[in-house]
């Protein structure tokens, strides 16, 4: 004991001198992670453009962000709680690197963004490096209440809510149907997967295809069942119909609706799966008891299948909510806000207010960005509060 008892105060010591000297180099690291701009690396490295300064600049902060990650890591593991703590602290650094990513990139500029809200800025700086954004409080936040485009873009995004909800129930139909032991079900199973692996671009080109009222196939079987050919005075074929193809993605009325439908057929497959899996997990005995008390059809699936099928449709809900909230990608590639901005929602008309076509307005867009942030923190949290009730009337 005698010959331990001095190693061990040795080895409190150096742990405490490594934990100091980390902590300082993790500080000094942020610090100068913060501090470094382009300006500073062009005149340190003798760049003669912002252009030429800009990658350097990345990998200077990037390198500073992984030393102050490993000296913190350092720092963190050499202290005595830490030693004490072990089992509560190991999680916690496995995720530290994801958390430090995460609050870089997402939770930093969603209160940039939030900041932005405040100011008019069309991108531009001066000469010296200063922004030219302009403190203008609520201003635009007013320009808002009296946007029309913003109002149909927030009316859009409800619509896109309601209607998207619709690939919950049909995806637990369609997975009802699929859970079952017959030949070929793997086959059919992989036919309803295949839309899920499919890029929203792609989905958006395919559907845009399909509703064209000239040549797409919507088109085609419109001619079949209401056109007829016909020879013209020169002796043409020309193509007289009783009832002229509609043209879906042309016309404001119908337009945002065939958006949706093009969104649902991903989205479907998306819960589907969520179900299948969900299925498989359903306990066996309470089914065959449900069975010998008399339950079948709509009884079965109401009281034995959904209630265990509640976290799958927590997660299915929750995903299909965040989607219609965020959709962009589908309506930049169908129409593209277009006609006449009747199928905008809030990510696009916020794209194309702050870098789109039509206009620099950084603090307005991120104004808009700010609201849609908002209407998702509502029902994320919602949603949130709901399963902390759930698991806490479980235990």
């Amino acid at each position: 004991m005698s010959h331990n008892a001095p190693l061990s105060t040795l080895n409190q010591k150096n742990d405490t001198t490594t934990a100091i000297i980390a902590g300082i180099v993790f500080l000094v690291s942020v610090f100068l992670m913060m501090s470094v701009d382009m300006t500073w690396v062009m005149d340190s490295f003798s760049y003669d453009t912002e252009k030429d300064a800009r990658s350097p600049t990345f990998l200077v902060r990037f390198s500073l962000l992984i030393i102050s990650l490993v000296a913190a890591f350092i720092a963190i593991t050499h202290t005595s709680l830490f030693k004490r703590n072990k089992i509560a602290f190991s999680p916690w650094i496995f995720l530290s690197v994801g958390l430090a990513v995460f609050m870089i990139y997402v939770i930093i500029p969603i209160f940039q963004s939030i900041r932005l809200s405040f100011y008019k800025w069309n991108g531009l700086r001066t000469a010296d490096g200063t922004s030219t954004a302009e403190f203008t409080g609520l201003d635009n936040y007013v320009s808002l209440l009296d946007d029309p485009n913003f109002y149909t873009s927030l009316y859009n995004n409800f619509l896109w809510l309601g209607l998207f909800l619709l690939a919950v129930p049909i995806g637990l139909g369609i997975a009802l149907f699929l859970n079952q032991t017959v030949r070929g079900i793997r086959f059919y199973k992989s036919l309803f997967f295949f839309p899920f692996v499919i890029s929203q671009v792609v989905v958006g080109l395919i559907f845009g295809w399909f509703y064209e009222p000239t040549f797409g196939m919507l088109g085609e079987i419109w001619s079949a069942m209401f056109c007829t050919e016909e020879l013209n005075i020169v002796g043409n074929v020309r193509r007289v119909c009783a009832v002229e193809p509609p043209n879906i993605l042309g016309d404001s009325t119908y337009a945002t609706y065939g958006i949706i439908f093009a969104g649902l057929w991903p989205q479907i497959a998306y819960c589907m799966i969520l179900y299948l899996t969900g299925l498989n997990n359903v306990a066996h005995d309470q089914i065959e008891a449900a069975r010998l008390d008399g339950a079948k059809g709509w009884k079965m699936l109401r009281y034995v299948i959904l209630p265990q099928l509640k976290p799958a449709t927590f997660i299915a809900v929750v995903v299909t909510v965040i989607g219609a909230l965020r959709s962009f990608d589908m309506i930049s590639t169908m129409t593209d806000g277009g006609p006449f901005g009747s199928t905008n929602v809030l990510s696009l008309y916020m794209y194309q207010t702050a870098i789109g076509e039509y206009g620099s307005r950084y603090g307005y867009g991120s104004a808009i960005a700010t609201v849609l942030f908002l209407i998702m923190l509502v029902f994320i949290g919602f949603f949130l509060f709901r399963m902390y009730q759930d698991e806490r009337g479980d235990h």
